[in-house]
């Protein structure tokens, strides 16, 4: 039995709408800049919500880069300049291929807040300097480490199907987007999404996984997903070493699927008091970690249900807001949630309401509040919630 939910929220149904989805990303074509829509509220929220706010999206630019990788999944904000980084762009991971096939996708996109993209980095397979059972296909996970390292996950695919999907590893690139090192092993099956938080010399890397144990014959569902903590150190001209490795969850369900290549445990976020927020894509909930940075064993029955149902409708991306609240990223109808760290939920603001279910994955704060970036795999486009 799973722990008694802090905020008691009527679980809603699970929609199949691709997380990864081929069908909701068909489209290679670039994006153009449009004007910005007005968006939809599914309830009345109080304006000490986050996006309250914010009525409007508008196109960034497109994450198509010239070899056609769709499927725009990670995003994060780059915290300072160093090499090819320039502080305040945005880096984007791309999971599909031109083909369109899900985890074939090789490059990570960096756009500037006005819509200039450059291609951060093509990774080949062939070129890995260590071990990354499948090859190369980027996913959400992906985070900028001291020193301007970045550090991206691959979930990799030999035609899109689950059936072909290999338990990858973390791919390091230095500041110009060249590949430094992978870190794979036992803890690292399917890595899915990814935070990163530095203190001192250490930084700890928080990485969801949807493949742990492989799919078994003849079992759709399997609850053995986890959530390792990997601390490594890194600096300038210090590439990153792995100094400890950590599931801090586990017995997470997850299950191989046709449209979506994988359901699980996606978006993380720690807290400023040390708890980490993981959204449970397939059950429909944000998961709470308590103690996330020191804890030395897995916290009971697969984490302790903060929220579910209500709202949620396949929660992927995870972020939190300026404000503390959480913000996700729904798969299932393409608005994006804000919930309190109890549990309350307060808000669902309408961020794709043109192709709903399937446009959705990572989403990140604009620094300083005044919006949220998203990524809207519909449309292969970075998008400001503002």
């Amino acid at each position: 039995m799973r722990k008694t939910p802090i905020a008691a929220i009527a679980l809603a149904g699970v929609a199949l709408a691709g997380c990864g989805s081929s069908s909701s990303s068909s489209s290679s074509a670039a994006a153009s800049a449009t004007p910005a829509t007005t968006t939809t509220s599914t309830t009345v929220a109080p304006q000490t919500a986050y996006i309250a706010p914010f009525q409007h999206v508008k196109t960034i630019a497109s994450t198509v880069p010239p070899n056609g990788d769709v499927n725009p999944y990670g995003i994060v904000i780059v915290p300072s300049s160093a090499g090819s980084l320039v502080s305040g762009d945005l880096l984007v991971s791309n999971f599909n291929a031109k083909s369109n096939n899900q985890g074939t996708g090789t490059t990570i996109v960096q756009l500037s807040p006005t819509g200039k993209r450059t291609v951060f980095a093509q990774i080949k397979a062939a070129s890995l300097p260590g071990s990354c059972p499948g090859g190369v296909g980027l996913t959400t996970a992906l985070s900028i480490l001291p020193g301007g390292y970045v550090v991206v996950g691959s979930l990799p695919t030999t035609n899109g199907q689950s059936a072909t999907a290999e338990y990858g590893c973390l791919i390091v690139l230095d500041d110009s987007g060249h590949p430094v090192s992978t870190i794979s092993g036992p803890n690292i099956e399917g890595p899915w999404d990814m935070t990163a938080v530095t203190q001192g010399a250490t930084t700890s890397l928080f990485v969801s996984n949807v493949l742990n144990g492989g799919a078994k014959k003849g079992i759709h569902t399997v609850d053995n997903s986890t959530v390792v903590r990997i601390n490594v150190t890194s600096g300038p001209g210090q590439a990153p070493k792995v100094v400890s490795q950590q599931v801090i969850v586990d017995k997470i369900p997850w299950r191989d699927d046709k449209a979506a290549l994988a359901i699980g445990p996606t978006g993380v976020a720690l807290a400023s008091d040390g708890t980490l927020y993981v959204a449970d894509t397939l059950e429909n909930r944000i998961i709470s970690v308590p103690d996330a940075l020191t804890r030395t064993s897995p916290v009971p029955d697969a984490g302790i249900t903060l929220s579910q149902g209500g709202h949620l409708n396949q929660p992927l991306g995870l972020a939190l807001a300026p404000n503390g609240d959480i913000l996700t990223a729904n798969a299932g109808d393409g608005n994006i949630v804000e919930t309190t760290p109890a549990g309350k939920q307060l808000l669902a603001r309408g961020a794709d309401a043109k192709a709903g279910a399937g446009s959705l994955f990572g989403l990140v704060p604009v620094p300083g509040g005044g919006g949220v970036y998203f990524v809207d795999d519909a449309a292969n486009a970075l998008k400001l919630l503002h």
